[in-house]
């Protein structure tokens, strides 16, 4: 409900702009008079020079409210355009001509020295003659379409930048929570295998377990996540594997320099790796290893896991895991990441993730 409130607030903001231009505009037509009459260092500006000019503006304003709220609307965007300019021209001429008769006959009429301001005239804002009004309300009436035109493509480009993200969001949001069961998944085979080997040990893997769940519910619903709770998270998911293979694994996690308190970074990125290096690079009757290096340098966090390589273990090159986590860095940074992977090692398996971090505000002010 509030993405579509948000994407209706967003879309409004053109529509504003595009009344207060026309507020603007007509503003400074009105005060004309008053300005015109200060620079010509008249002593006094008198009412009844000014409403003559606003009862010249008057039929205009009438034609821009009229294109503004019914014509353009209703014909010209819905392309009905022989209607719009057919029903644009009787309009001006039922205006216009029958102004221009009635302002031409005011010149019969009785008047008075003092009435020397209301000046014989046309029922315009120029004195030509009706046919020319016309033409001149056609051009203030394109104008008007131009600009409601501009404005319009303006909220149309915001629309579908704004749908374009929330599609880009539930794409993400989607391929994230298939990598959550597929983690799960693997870490409940992991308990289930060790309730017969070691039940002591079976337990604390349910407590890791239980910490680790939390942060993929709870703590990785946002966008991005402290880089700090994400190495927690990779800490609690080692601790996890050691129960399981006790000392039969060499594993090191290294990390190389005190990390930014204020760094964020997509959640469950880097963990996908760990797990598959795991997963394909321990065995049960040679010596294995994980090693896992992380560091942050010139505004991006990098991981690199290297894992062994064993004869006959076939490494799994697609996957949920690693073709979403491929799709979520496409989505997420575009070209701004890399992401190399390297298996010209016969005895090792190595993969290194660099991505940009996002800093807090307070940060990015220092």
């Amino acid at each position: 409900m509030s993405i579509f409130v948000r994407m209706r607030t967003n879309a409004n903001k053109p529509l504003i702009g595009e009344n207060l231009l026309y507020f603007l505009v007509w503003a400074m037509a009105l005060l004309v008079p008053i300005l015109n009459s200060k620079m010509m260092s008249e002593e006094h500006v008198y009412l009844v020079n000014v409403l003559l000019v606003w009862s010249k503006l008057l039929p205009y304003i009438i034609i821009f409210l009229i294109n503004n709220t019914i014509l353009a609307p209703q014909l010209l965007f819905k392309r009905r355009y022989v209607a719009y300019v057919l029903i644009s021209i009787a309009m001006l001429a039922a205006i216009f001509y029958p102004l221009e008769y009635y302002m031409d006959n005011i010149k019969h009429l009785p008047y008075t020295a003092s009435d020397t301001q209301i000046v014989h005239g046309r029922a315009a804002f120029t004195d030509l003659t009706w046919y020319w009004n016309v033409l001149l309300g056609l051009f203030m009436m394109g104008a008007n379409c131009s600009i409601k035109l501009i404005f319009r493509s303006i909220q149309n480009e915001q629309k579908l930048i704004e749908m374009e993200r929330h599609s880009l969001q539930a794409e993400m949001d989607y391929l994230k929570y298939q990598i959550n069961p597929h983690f799960f998944m693997n870490t409940l085979n992991n308990i289930h295998a060790m309730v017969d080997i070691d039940p002591e040990a079976a337990k604390a893997t349910v407590i890791e377990l239980s910490k680790m769940m939390r942060y993929v519910l709870y703590d990785s619903e946002n966008a991005h996540t402290n880089l700090l709770q994400e190495v927690r998270f990779i800490e609690n998911y080692i601790a996890l594997m050691r129960i399981r293979y006790m000392s039969d694994v060499d594993v090191r996690f290294n990390v190389h320099n005190p990390l930014p308190m204020d760094a964020k970074v997509p959640p469950l990125l880097m963990i996908v790796f760990v797990e598959n290096a795991f997963k394909h690079g321990v065995s049960y009757n040679k010596p294995s290893y994980v090693h896992i290096d992380l560091c942050c340098k010139d505004g991006n966090a990098i991981c690199e896991v290297r894992n062994s390589r064993h004869k006959g273990m076939k490494v799994e090159k697609g996957g949920i895991g690693l073709e979403n986590v491929r799709k979520r860095l496409d989505i997420l940074f575009g070209h701004n990441y890399k992401l190399d992977i390297d298996e010209s090692q016969e005895n090792e398996y190595k993969v290194k993730l660099s991505i940009p971090m996002i800093y807090d505000k307070v940060h990015s002010n220092r």
